[in-house]
């Protein structure tokens, strides 16, 4: 191995674990770990369906300073369940993001990073899953009022179901091209509609429509960066730099469905199609 090649592995951000990713974003010495695995939160659930459980439940949270701005940040692990989320990992991520809203109450002001690796609700919880989905969401929207909530999609198991969701609310999105964001994901697509209709298995069909440089292309994505620690954290200063936006994505949903209300759903598209429709509409 080449001192080139070993230095490019050693600065990529999609192999690092969560607990590692919030700690090459965060300021040197200003990360502080909250509900470590030592305070032992576990899932009440997996146990009893025969699943080890994890002392983070797959979720790390954080606060501390970046490009100095305070923040807290949350990552979930791809690694434990897919990075699916349940009772207590959704609390988590909620939690922190109701503290960063009371610290912008009490004239604090905190933002928010969110580090999406997930597969979205974790289907041992079920209604748990989307209940606590739905706490993190309802804090986000509280919280970009004040400060900016930043989304990160990074590595190949993506941003999916009710997260999708989440990610969507957030007031800036980022992504590399390994990223893949959707409420379905390719084999539940497959499972419910055919191979016909979406080859799990066609990795450039799934990437060229869902994967990084695709959603950067299609306006849903604010940045597209390399696999690389410093240009995510300098994409995620940027962003933290750029304060509230005027208008969230969220918010301004009559252009895009209007131009999805025209697709004729008969003919199978392709990435040109998709891009097409979702940036001018689709063709008459």
């Amino acid at each position: 191995m080449t001192a080139t090649t070993q230095q490019r592995q050693q600065a990529g951000f999609i192999d690092l674990s969560a607990r590692k990713r919030i700690a090459a974003l965060l300021d040197a010495g200003t990360l502080h770990e909250l509900l470590t695995p030592f305070d032992r939160l576990t899932s009440p659930w997996l146990e009893r369906q025969g699943v080890v459980p994890q002392f983070d439940d797959g979720v790390v949270i954080a606060r501390g300073t970046l490009d100095g701005k305070a923040v807290v940040v949350a990552a979930i692990e791809a690694s434990f369940q897919g990075g699916s989320l349940g009772e207590v990992g959704g609390a988590k991520i909620a939690g922190a993001l109701e503290l960063a809203l009371e610290e912008n109450r009490r004239g604090n002001p905190t933002a928010a990073v969110l580090l999406l690796e997930t597969g979205g609700v974790r289907l041992q919880e079920a209604n748990l899953g989307l209940a606590a989905i739905a706490e993190i969401q309802s804090a986000i929207v509280a919280l970009r009022r004040y400060q900016p909530v930043i989304g990160v999609i990074t590595g190949p198991v993506g941003c999916f179901g009710g997260m999708s969701i989440t990610a969507g609310l957030c007031s800036y999105l980022i992504m590399t091209r390994e990223g893949r964001p959707g409420l379905n994901g390719p084999q539940v697509i497959e499972q419910e509609a055919g191979v016909a209709e979406y080859d799990s298995r066609d990795r450039a069909l799934i990437w060229g429509l869902t994967g990084g440089a695709q959603r950067h292309a299609s306006g849903l994505v604010d940045a597209f960066v390399d696999d690389d620690i410093a240009a995510v954290q300098a994409s995620v200063a940027d962003c933290l730099s750029r304060a509230v936006p005027q208008t969230h994505r969220s918010d301004d949903i009559a252009t895009p469905l209007a131009r999805l209300q025209q697709v004729d759903t008969r003919k199978q598209t392709d990435a040109t199609g998709a891009l097409q429709i979702l940036t001018q509409g689709a063709v008459q």
